[in-house]
């Protein structure tokens, strides 16, 4: 931390590689090869491109998570002069949503050996087959949305520890607060209402500005430092 500026800008750098890989993996990925409402043609895509779906899926994810590791512990870094214990479990929220993120990767797993139906899976119909990348697709879905459950915590708290920085503007910290009401109502909606099923627009704007202002503001100004240097003094 003795070139804090530095220390800004790579974080800065860790959130732009989670937003690409994040974009191959839950968006190009899914859109190019799953067919809601057809578990034919979603297995059929996934078998003719399994690269895509191992590289774009599993590995964009694998990506993501070993960075999201990373920026927890930056972001810690970057934040405990304003309130050690608060960062601290700002970061262990980050983890807990990287952990859950990690184990739900299995159903991938099994997704790909169900559209493969090969071995003992000849046992199943190509119907059962079928309907089983789609059950754990499915299951993919929602341990996500779990995981961003748990984010909640992180976001909410960010958006405090940015605001009461003095070293960050405050306009951020309040992104990010709105933000974390936007990841609640969308995440817990998604996992107790059948009948919620797509994040309305203005959750989405919210939440993609906050994650957009922040990490932009790393790389391009970094923090206050003489703010920062006040804080840290404090600290030590």
């Amino acid at each position: 931390m003795k070139n804090v500026q530095k220390t800004a800008r790579f974080a800065g750098i860790l959130y732009l590689l989670i937003t690409v890989f994040a974009i191959i993996a839950h968006i190009y990925m899914p859109d190019t090869l799953i067919v809601d409402g057809d578990a034919a043609a979603t297995a059929q895509n996934i078998v003719n491109n399994a690269t895509l779906f191992r590289a774009g899926g599993v590995g964009s994810e694998l990506i993501i998570l070993l960075t999201e590791i990373i920026l927890s512990v930056v972001l810690y870094a970057l934040l405990k002069p304003v309130d050690k214990t608060l960062s601290l479990l700002a970061a262990v929220s980050r983890l807990a949503m990287t952990t859950i993120h990690g184990f739900n990767l299995i159903n991938y797993f099994f997704v790909i050996a169900f559209a493969g139906g090969t071995g003992s899976l000849t046992a199943f119909s190509p119907e059962q087959l079928n309907a089983l990348v789609m059950v754990f697709l499915d299951a993919h879905s929602i341990g996500f949305t779990i995981g961003i459950a748990f984010l909640v915590l992180h976001v909410f708290i960010l958006g405090y520890l940015i605001f009461k920085s003095g070293y960050f503007p405050k306009v951020l910290g309040i992104l990010f607060i709105a933000a974390g009401f936007g990841y609640l109502f969308d995440s817990f909606a998604l996992l107790l209402s059948s009948s919620y099923t797509t994040t309305p627009g203005i959750i989405a704007m919210v939440i993609s500005i906050s994650e957009i202002a922040f990490p932009l503001w790393l790389l391009i100004k970094g923090v206050n430092k003489a703010e920062w240097e006040k804080k840290i003094a404090k600290l030590v």
